[in-house]
C-alpha cells in the first residue's frame, strides 16, 4: 500500500472508530448498559471486574478495542507491513479517533449553549 493510500485510511477509517466508540460510552440508545457498567466498575470488589467494566465507561478506553477490531477487519497497517505496522496503525488510529471525538464534544458543547442562550432570548422577549 503505497504512503498516500495509508494517510488516507489514517484519516478516514477513525471516523467509524469514533463514532462506535462514543456512541457506546455516551448516547441514550446505550444508557442502561452504560449505567450499568458504571456501577460496576465503581462497587466491585475486584480490581479485574472494575477495570473490565470501566473499559465500556470511558469513550478513549473502548476506543483502543474498537479500533483492534477495526484492524482486524480491514487489517490496515502504517508504514511497515509487518506487526509493528499493524502497532503504529492501532495507536495513531485510536489518537486520531479521539481527536475526532473531542472536536465532537466541542461542537455539542457549543451547540447546547447556543439553544441554551436561543431559549433565554425567547423567554425574555415572551416575558
Amino acid at each position: 500500500m503505497d504512503l498516500y493510500t495509508q494517510l488516507v485510511w489514517l484519516f478516514v477509517l477513525p471516523i467509524p472508530i469514533a463514532c462506535v466508540a462514543w456512541t457506546v460510552t455516551h448516547e441514550e440508545v446505550f444508557r442502561e448498559p452504560h449505567e450499568y457498567c458504571v456501577q460496576r466498575s465503581k462497587e466491585s470488589k475486584l480490581l479485574l471486574t472494575r477495570k473490565f467494566f470501566y473499559l465500556f465507561t470511558c469513550e478513549y478506553c473502548f476506543s483502543h478495542y474498537v479500533t483492534i477490531g477495526a484492524l482486524f477487519l480491514t487489517q490496515f497497517h502504517l508504514l511497515l507491513a509487518d506487526w509493528r505496522g499493524y502497532l503504529l496503525a492501532g495507536f495513531a488510529l485510536v489518537w486520531i479517533a479521539n481527536v475526532y471525538m473531542s472536536l465532537y464534544a466541542m461542537i455539542r458543547i457549543d451547540l447546547k449553549k447556543e439553544r441554551i442562550l436561543v431559549k433565554k432570548e425567547e423567554s425574555e422577549i415572551e416575558g
